[in-house]
């Protein structure tokens, strides 16, 4: 039975955030541990498994592509659609002749049961993040904030902790298998409460990874302005382990245009927590999410976001073009923004944030880093992020993956900085 088996071959397919990348993995790992291995192009695999992304309609679009295409290069015997698109598009996705099985996120974690509800299957959680040398660890799931453009709500559901016994014993297996950089993620992980009564705090939990041996290093991925408040700013600028560098969603620079959108905060709540962090430590850097188009989002609006922009000055900003989203508030707002503008200040935007991130990453000529080396993206280079999540290129010569090195910051390009080793500046003085 275990040689049949290890004879079978899966492929895992992932559109959309770092939770469904972390729900892939899991996938992965449970099928790994029973023998199954991946499936190379061209090969028919027993199982596919296409985890989708409904956050916008050209997300929908990629994710019908990849299931016909899975199903072309493939051939699998059962294709397994799950994810936001499988939630919230269900009895479509079932017509599909490609399809066998469609899986709602709520029974992620038991998809592989539902496929194959005669087998026993290992626990739903990650060993290795594979084709990373940074590990997403997925600490809750589902929103309770409603917001007007957001589907997310109802294809996610409400708002859902993962024990803190489960998260540690996660990420030190991680550890155990060379990680030294976890990413702890969710859908709105401002809303983490442990599942327990009293609640466990994010800053709590931060404090507990913080003293795991081994890890090197801890990043906080996308929260809200208005839940950095003092404990965790605490947590995160004191922590050994801790990264001076997070993810704070933005959306827009416009009060009027977040009313609008409902979150629950304002552009100065924004400015103020970017304000503490960087007081905490001068070298703290920030990424965003920033919605262009919004519906009755007039040129002066627009430009606030871009005035914000100038201020605060992003390592790198997720540019989301308004989509509409079935059964959302805003799908039915009046002065629906025309798709030519959405494309103008698109294109506006990211300029701008190149602009910025560059002008950013020149401050720093000069200083001195850590940085987790990760791929060699450019012959002769090795690619990988300093603590504060600057990315950093460095001659490969006998360097590899998944290496801390020192790194001196020379000078700066479009994709980066250029940093020098400083072990081997140390070499070359010693033998002078």
């Amino acid at each position: 039975m275990l040689y049949y088996f290890s004879m079978k071959k899966y492929k895992v397919v992932t559109l959309g955030c770092r939770t469904n990348q972390y729900e892939s993995q899991a996938f992965a790992d449970q099928l790994k541990k029973e023998g199954y291995i991946e499936a190379k192009g061209g090969e028919r695999a027993d199982l596919c498994i296409v985890n989708t992304c409904t956050v916008t309609e050209s997300a929908d679009k990629r994710s019908l592509y990849q299931i016909r295409k899975v199903a072309r290069d493939f051939s699998p015997e059962k294709l397994v659609v799950t994810g936001c698109l499988a939630e919230r598009s269900k009895k479509e996705l079932e017509k599909l002749s490609e399809v066998t099985h469609v899986v709602s996120n709520q029974q992620k974690e038991t998809l592989l049961s539902e496929v194959f509800p005669e087998k026993e299957w290992p626990e739903f959680q990650i060993e290795r993040f594979e084709a990373h040398t940074r590990a997403f660890v997925k600490i809750q799931d589902g929103c309770n904030s409603y917001c007007s453009y957001c589907v997310i709500p109802f294809v996610r559901g409400r708002s859902r902790s993962k024990k803190v016994f489960d998260i540690l014993r996660e990420i030190e297996a991680l550890v155990e298998n060379g990680y030294k950089e976890v990413v702890l993620t969710g859908i709105n992980i401002g809303d983490f409460d442990g599942d327990q009564s009293p609640p466990v705090r994010l800053s709590d939990l931060i404090r507990q990874v913080d003293k795991i041996p081994g890890l090197e290093r801890i990043r906080v991925s996308s929260i809200d302005p208005d839940e950095v408040d003092d404990d965790l700013l605490d947590a995160i600028i004191n922590g050994e382990k801790t990264a001076p560098s997070m993810h704070i969603v933005l959306q827009s620079g416009s009060n009027l245009t977040l009313k609008r959108m409902r979150r629950k905060y304002t552009k100065q709540d924004f400015i103020d927590a970017t304000s503490r962090l960087l007081k905490g430590n001068p070298n703290f850097t920030f990424t965003t999410d920033i919605i262009v188009g919004f519906p009755g989002e007039t040129e002066a609006e627009f430009q606030e976001t871009l005035q914000l922009m100038e201020e605060v000055h992003f390592a790198k900003v997720h540019m989301f073009p308004y989509s509409d989203r079935p059964k959302t508030r805003a799908s039915r707002m009046p002065n629906k923004v025309s798709p030519e503008v959405i494309q103008e200040r698109k294109a506006l935007l990211l300029k701008r944030a190149e602009k910025n991130s560059y002008e950013l990453r020149e401050t720093f000529i000069g200083s001195e880093f850590l940085v987790l080396l990760e791929t060699e993206e450019k012959p002769g280079y090795m690619m990988g992020h300093t603590e504060n999540f600057l990315p950093v290129y460095v001659p490969k010569q006998n360097l590899r993956s998944n290496t801390l090195i020192k790194v001196k910051c020379t000078g700066n390009n479009p994709e980066g900085l250029i940093g020098e080793n400083q072990a081997d500046r140390k070499i070359q003085t010693l033998f002078a």
